[in-house]
């Protein structure tokens, strides 16, 4: 066929399963508003988080909406908390286990989505998963703060609202550690921090990359050389 070709105009630039230069871009837009979202809630995630030591109820239309949500989130991981441990009542695993279990499952939660969509090349959704890995550890953070009230976690404060053990009581005293208490919630909460802030910074290069995406343009090519 000749290299200029009079019906050039009405073949398609790109290759049947390949995104468009549009779609691209919106995807890139959509990257880039939900990675805003994310640098907001982390900015005032210390401020309005429940369990923070500077909280304060102030009524604002903001700390509304993240009453919601962490009452939507405890939900969740509480369902899922409470999963792990029923799973350890089914079988049989040791007495230690069975108290770690309910925070290995809220952990593992998140973090399973995140190696799924990482195994599947979207490390965008990934690392949105990796963020609430570090939210579910703010949760473990504050669990174990409140470790030294007692083995007996009454009802009024328990997920199923009934008196139950406290997992951190029961494993931290189990290895001596009931002391540490503070220290070990400190550095979990910093740890947890940290995946949330490097999950952001990922987000960040996802939606601000250094080269544009050139699968449509290697498309273009294998197109033109056909002619």
């Amino acid at each position: 066929m000749p290299e200029n070709n009079p019906f050039k105009h009405l073949h398609q630039d790109h290759v049947e399963g390949e995104p468009t230069e549009s779609s691209l871009h919106s995807k890139t837009m959509a990257k880039r508003v939900t990675l805003g979202i994310f640098v907001v809630f982390l900015l005032l995630f210390p401020h309005y988080a429940p369990w923070e030591p500077g909280y304060e109820q102030d009524g604002s239309l903001v700390q509304r909406l993240f009453t919601l949500y962490f009452f939507v989130a405890n939900q969740t991981l509480g369902i899922v908390h409470e999963g792990g441990h029923g799973v350890c009542y089914i079988l049989p695993c040791p007495e230690f286990l069975t108290m770690a279990n309910g925070t290995i499952f809220q952990l593992l939660f998140p973090g399973l989505i995140a190696y799924y969509y990482y195994r599947k090349g979207n490390l965008f959704a990934a690392l949105i998963a990796l963020f609430f890995v570090g939210f579910s550890l703010q949760y473990t953070a504050w669990y174990l703060s409140t470790a030294h009230e007692g083995l007996i976690l009454p009802a009024h404060k328990s997920f199923l609202g009934v008196d139950a053990i406290h997992d951190f009581n029961y494993m931290l005293s189990a290895l001596g550690l009931l002391a540490y208490e503070s220290l070990i919630a400190g550095l979990t909460r910093f740890i947890a921090y940290l995946i949330m802030l490097a999950a952001v910074i990922g987000m960040f290069f996802e939606a601000f990359p250094n080269k544009p995406k050139k699968r449509v343009k290697r498309g273009w090519r294998r197109r033109k050389k056909d002619f």
